[in-house]
């Protein structure tokens, strides 16, 4: 799940906001998602891994009290194996534990309906105990006052608080079941009283003190336990809520934020929401988050009106109540083009060339619009399935976008006191020195170097620090491609490179359209075909394997 979507969450994202943008939506579908009342997804998963362990040990448990001193003592084996009331329990309990720990491991087991598969364990569980404790406890034995002194609160007692606290559920739910589980000590005490061969019998005031009432004082406190719990969880879920989404799974993070998968409440649309911690963003006074307010707004609906279908599209955006900074974005499924060259090596050249046109498309749109993307590379760029097509190229994160119109002193302000331009592997020569205009020429010079990476494997520039590598764009000629990998890189197709990686702006395309046709016209020994595309993702991503 976690390379369902790939916004980098470490870019540096200029931007200090304060306040609310109000959300307006139109819903007209209910779609299954959890509500406030809820507990949420990834919390149920954790819930979910406790109630295996928990099974674990009370199958454990049993094997150890039931079963282990038989071994030791002939005595003990014969009441243990002399009868099924002996060795019965212990099976069964044990049996009953494996059970829920394999439900527990299956993925196959959604998470809310595996706790409904605890609360029937717990029940059962309780049974199981107080079989094994008290089933027969009294046989042959003439009655006598002292019998009754050491009844309370037997094992059954904390295994119901202790349940409900690891395992939880809906407070109602919850205390139905603990009624269940602490009936088990009575019910087992009446049934063996009447068939377990003893004479000994409680006065109804007796049964009640000595059997009823120490469970239902463990009722009371795992009732309370369960509603604070259960609290706990769905305050968790109303403090997830962005807008009229709803976080539900967190898919990475980084050191500017996280990205996580969101349902919206009423349409049937999930989605990726990436955060921005508040306090990454820094102070500023009362001007710049007005400054700030204004420029993210302008800039994030200037990125929504954008329509090139290999730009990521948004849907929403905003602040929550604590101040974060959020955006809500398609969901993708497939691979950043840098994990696509880490997991699989470099792509063919005929490949690089396919999905390289795709993102000048988006460049050339938002070139046109007067918006410079300022951080393209490899981890910005998401190649996916989109409908019935394959290897589509999306173009990520325009939380470093600057717009060349209509400069304001404030937008110079902000961006001097707070951005980083880019990224230093893919930075061009005129962000690091600053002594030249941003333009849509900075944005090639970063297409030259994700080419390189498609077809190498490898940044163009490499060094210890960050400052050395931004000193090698300044200066250094790139090693060619072809030296650089045991592919064969066709002599059109580097020299393309190459040129986006020029020093002098005005030596490489001066547009992205340019430079799509420029690729568009490169040789190749054979072309990248759409069958060759749906090979491979077969291959690589089948559908069966994708998990929402």
């Amino acid at each position: 799940m976690a390379d369902l979507f790939a916004g980098n969450v470490s870019n540096k994202e200029s931007h200090l906001i304060s306040g609310m943008i109000r959300r307006r939506t139109t819903a007209t579908s209910q779609v299954a998602v959890s509500q406030p009342h809820e507990l949420p997804e990834d919390l149920l998963r954790l819930a979910a891994k406790r109630l295996r362990i928990i099974a674990l040990l009370f199958g454990f448990g049993f094997l150890v009290a039931n079963f282990l001193p038989p071994v030791f003592d002939p005595r003990s084996r014969v009441e243990v194996f002399g009868s099924f009331a002996g060795w019965g329990p212990g099976a069964i309990s044990i049996t009953m534990a494996l059970i829920v720990v394999g439900l527990a491991s299956s993925a196959r087991v959604p998470p809310r309906a595996l706790m409904n598969v605890g609360l029937v364990f717990g029940v059962a569980g309780s049974f199981g105990i107080a079989m094994a404790s008290y089933w027969g406890i009294y046989a042959g034995l003439e009655y006598e006052p002292a019998h009754l002194d050491p009844f309370g609160p037997g094992y059954v007692a904390p295994w119901i608080i202790a349940f409900t606290i690891v395992v939880p559920n809906e407070p109602r739910k919850s205390l139905l079941a603990a009624l269940a589980s602490a009936s088990s000590v009575p019910i087992t005490m009446a049934l063996t009283m009447k068939y377990g061969g003893t004479t000994i019998a409680w006065s109804p005031a007796e049964f009640f003190i000595d059997l009823i009432l120490p469970y239902l004082l463990a009722i009371m406190m795992a009732y309370v336990g369960a509603h604070v719990v259960y609290k706990l969880g769905t305050d968790v879920t109303r403090a997830r809520e962005m807008g009229s989404y709803r976080l539900v799974e967190r898919l990475g993070s980084g050191g500017m934020g996280e990205v996580w998968l969101a349902k919206h409440r009423m349409l049937a649309r999930p989605a990726a929401i990436k955060l921005v911690r508040p306090e990454v963003l820094g102070e500023a006074d009362g001007d710049s988050l007005r400054v700030a307010l204004t420029r993210f707004e302008r800039e994030a609906q200037t990125t929504a009106s954008m329509r090139s279908p290999h730009t990521i599209e948004l849907y929403d955006f905003g602040i929550s109540d604590d101040g974060t900074f959020y955006y809500v974005m398609e969901l993708l499924d497939g691979f950043d083009l840098e994990t696509l060259v880490r997991k699989f090596g470099p792509v063919p050249p005929e490949r690089a060339i396919h999905l390289l046109r795709q993102a000048c498309d988006s460049l050339g749109e938002a070139h046109q619009e007067g918006l410079i993307h300022r951080d393209i590379k490899p981890a910005n760029m998401y190649v996916c399935r989109y409908g019935r097509r394959v290897d589509f190229i999306k173009v990520l994160d325009f939380g470093l976008v600057k717009s060349r119109r209509e400069p304001s002193g404030d937008d110079i302000k902000l961006t001097a006191a707070n951005v980083v331009g880019g990224t230093p592997a893919y930075m061009a020569p005129e962000q690091v020195a600053g002594d030249l205009p941003i333009d849509g020429r900075t944005d090639i010079y970063a297409i030259g170097c994700v080419g390189y990476w498609l077809l190498t494997g490898q940044a163009v520039f490499e060094g210890p620090t960050a400052l050395n590598i931004m000193v090698q764009h300044l200066s250094a000629e790139p090693v060619p491609p072809s030296q650089r990998t045991e592919l064969e890189v066709p002599a059109s197709l580097e020299q393309a490179v190459l040129s986006c990686l020029e020093k002098d702006p005005d030596r490489r395309p001066q547009s992205a359209d340019t430079l799509s046709e420029l690729l568009a016209a490169c040789e190749t020994r054979q072309p990248w075909t759409p069958e060759r595309a749906q090979h491979w993702w077969d291959m690589h991503r089948p559908r069966a394997a994708v998990t929402s």
